[in-house]
């Protein structure tokens, strides 16, 4: 239950971050985004960011159903698949796509591949770790 509830906590963090930069934030924007040659793509259309947004916080809910802390009457295939599939994510983001992020990126030496290597690849190691304890301590 507390790695539910932890977990939930990180995705609406997470997902607060997103609408937090949708709606003009720029704090830790230029930390969050890939970029090449020295020149980043800033330009991330608003319906991604908002998209982005809008499943951390369900992802955050999922883990609140999951801590009894919230019933939510649905297709329980949906909410199964889900407890692996989130997890999944994480940790195939955290491996990375072997050039700009996660633990096989060539790119290392710009301001995103230093905040990946010291902040996302480790959260989403976390993330992905607690999410397969969840499954199995419960």
């Amino acid at each position: 239950m507390i790695l539910s509830l932890i977990l939930f906590l990180i995705f609406v963090v997470l997902g607060g971050f997103h609408f937090y930069w949708l709606f003009g934030g720029l704090w830790g924007l230029e930390k969050a985004i890939p970029t090449k040659d020295g020149l980043s793509s800033l330009a991330i259309p608003k319906i991604a960011t908002f998209f982005v947004a809008v499943v951390l916080v369900s992802f955050g809910l999922l883990y609140l159903i999951k801590s009894g802390f919230l019933t939510i009457d649905g297709p329980n295939w949906i909410i199964n698949y889900g407890y692996w599939f989130v997890p999944s994510i994480f940790i195939l983001r955290a491996i990375g796509d072997f050039k700009y992020v996660g633990l096989f990126k060539k790119i290392k030496h710009t301001t995103f591949a230093n905040a990946d290597s010291k902040v996302f690849i480790p959260l989403c190691l976390a993330i992905g770790i607690m999410g397969i304890l969840v499954q199995y301590l419960s």
